[in-house]
């Protein structure tokens, strides 16, 4: 039922690419979120303790900013550990997908908006070559979350 068509190659540049930013995974993960809230304002909206937050300071100190940018990274490097075998890849991302347009409702295109971020934070610290080794994996989450969102009926 998958598509996942990483070469070993593929696998091993994008683990690598993606283990530069982990690395400090709940500061990078807060600045992405960080700039999603203040870059799209609107996705705010899906957190209610983060709405009354306007400026990137104060979200960029708040637990509960910090907190979820560390979870967002943690479950992309569980889908990174996984890139070669899909069954596991879709096992995280299936019920990920699930739980954000059932129960949270949240708009599929803010997937896109953190990987867009996630990639333009990749380019401006280690350069195009990182954030290219990346690229395909991002796709490959949206499009796999996506998939997950027509099922749910989105």
């Amino acid at each position: 039922s998958s598509t996942m068509s990483f070469s070993e190659a593929e696998v091993q540049s994008a683990r690598g690419a993606w283990e530069k930013i982990y690395v400090d995974a709940e500061d990078n993960g807060t600045t992405v979120l960080v700039r999603m809230f203040t870059e799209h304002p609107d996705t705010k909206s899906y957190f209610t303790h983060f709405k009354g937050m306007d400026s990137a300071e104060e979200m960029k100190q708040s637990d509960q900013v910090r907190g979820h940018g560390k979870k967002v990274f943690t479950a992309i490097n569980d889908m990174v550990q996984h890139l070669d075998n899909s069954e596991a890849f879709l096992g995280i991302v299936n019920p990920l997908g699930k739980k954000h347009a059932t129960q949270l409702k949240i708009d599929p295109k803010n997937f896109r908006i953190i990987c867009d971020i996630i990639l333009q934070l990749m380019e401006e610290k280690f350069g195009g070559d990182c954030k290219a080794s990346f690229e395909k994996v991002t796709n490959e989450i949206c499009t796999h979350l996506n998939n997950v969102y027509k099922e749910a009926g989105w």
